[in-house]
């Protein structure tokens, strides 16, 4: 029997021991021991902005001695949006004015295409979207926005980039004369 009395002793002392360690856990854990993290939290980013001021960190900064950008304006709930329109500079036109907007950087966005038949591609496809504009009666400003000739826009593509590419040639014609010319043995040994 004796050992049957060490057995129940063992375990009795075990969940003591276990008791004791929930309750150490619960003190850890505590509402209050939440509240004192968090204020040593408080108290080292406190530390932390003063050391900065210190080092002058926060001198110089931009928008200094300025108010703050919307400060005392009511809440606009789609303030987001138009914040992302102001910075990536989007511009929502009725179809007529976004086709003018296109047709005046038409040229532009042409001389930037190597090929023939992009180029082509990319007329056909502004002239598509010309008419199909001008079939539908949607309301704002008419669309008064001509169809390009496809043949004659590349003639004249194939005459502007000529002129850009004998441009280039003569600007580098003219940086070699003005360059001093090395002997031909340097030339050759790279020296």
């Amino acid at each position: 029997m004796p050992e049957q009395d060490r057995k129940d002793d063992g375990f009795e002392v075990a969940d003591a021991e276990e008791v004791r360690r929930e309750s150490e856990r619960d003190a850890r854990t505590s509402r209050s021991a939440a509240a004192a993290r968090i204020a040593q939290q408080a108290t080292w980013v406190d530390l932390q902005v003063r050391q900065a001021m210190e080092r002058g960190d926060f001198d110089d900064l931009p928008g200094q001695g300025k108010p703050i950008e919307g400060l005392g304006v009511e809440h606009d709930p789609d303030w987001w949006v138009k914040k992302l329109v102001e910075r990536e500079n989007i511009a929502v036109l009725p179809p007529a004015l976004a086709l003018r907007k296109e047709d005046a950087e038409l040229e532009a966005r042409l001389d930037r295409i190597t090929a023939e038949t992009e180029l082509r591609r990319e007329l056909d496809d502004f002239n598509k979207r010309v008419v199909e504009a001008r079939r539908q009666l949607q309301g704002g400003p008419p669309v008064v926005t001509p169809t390009r000739d496809v043949d004659a826009e590349v003639v004249a593509w194939r005459e502007r980039r000529t002129a850009r590419i004998e441009a280039q040639r003569a600007a580098r014609a003219a940086a070699d004369e003005a360059a001093p010319r090395r002997p031909w043995w340097r030339r050759v040994t790279g020296r």
